[in-house]
């Protein structure tokens, strides 16, 4: 099975001066969950190249059995480095799409015009398409064949107003992706805070935070069997 991996490759914190990027534990879990059981793993961009890692998914807190693996794992560091160009993809050529979170993607994937028409297409060919955390920001200006948002009716998740109030960014993203999933007609539901929740609808998956991740990896590995 063939699954491609979009990151981010926004590293701007809005106007604060940080860094974000992708978060470590939404790309190592299911990476890694997936390349055990046999997926060919392909890891995208918008602008091709090295992916920024969110340096909040860095610190000593963070990690997991996962990110440490990962920390250990020079291939998988190479793929981060040489991410090919979104533009430089298809979905003809892959069997599902996930998206990992962290805060970038709130900037650029949700308004990527390259990105939007990859998700529709995947959808078109109705192959699975995951999203988690801040991930679903990439949802915000995707069509279904109708022409109405594709979350417009089905069940989702992803990153909480809570959540994102916890970590103090409320007033510094473009956007709050629970609001947003909400605004374009999704039906939204949560875990509590930090817990893991995961939705699938049709070949539609979201998982609502970090500890979310692996469990989307299952979902997105049963769908494909």
């Amino acid at each position: 099975m063939k699954v491609l991996f979009v990151l981010t490759s926004h590293d701007k914190l809005g106007d604060t001066g940080k860094q974000t990027g992708f978060w470590i534990e939404e790309f190592a879990a299911p990476y890694y969950s997936l390349l055990d059981k046999g997926a060919e793993i392909t890891v995208a961009t918008p602008q091709g190249g090295r992916a920024p890692i969110d340096p909040s998914s860095d610190t000593e807190d963070a990690q997991t059995e996962d990110t440490k693996r990962f920390k250990r794992d020079e291939n998988a560091q190479e793929v981060i480095r040489t991410t090919k160009k979104l533009s430089e993809v298809s979905a003809g050529d892959f069997d599902a799409v996930f998206y990992p979170g962290g805060h970038g993607p709130l900037w650029d994937l949700a308004e990527d015009k390259t990105s939007i028409a990859l998700i529709e297409a995947f959808d078109q060919q109705n192959k699975p398409i995951a999203f988690v955390c801040h991930a679903p920001a990439a949802l915000k200006n995707v069509r279904n064949a109708a022409g109405d948002p594709l979350v417009k009716g089905k069940r989702v998740t992803g990153f909480t107003n809570s959540e994102e109030a916890a970590v103090q960014l409320t007033e510094v993203v473009p956007f709050l992706v629970e609001d947003m999933l909400k605004q374009n007609g999704g039906i939204y539901s949560k875990a509590d805070d930090w817990n893991v929740h995961v939705i699938e609808d049709g070949n539609l998956i979201t998982g609502q935070n970090p500890a979310s991740s692996a469990k989307v990896a299952e979902t997105l590995y049963a769908a494909l069997r």
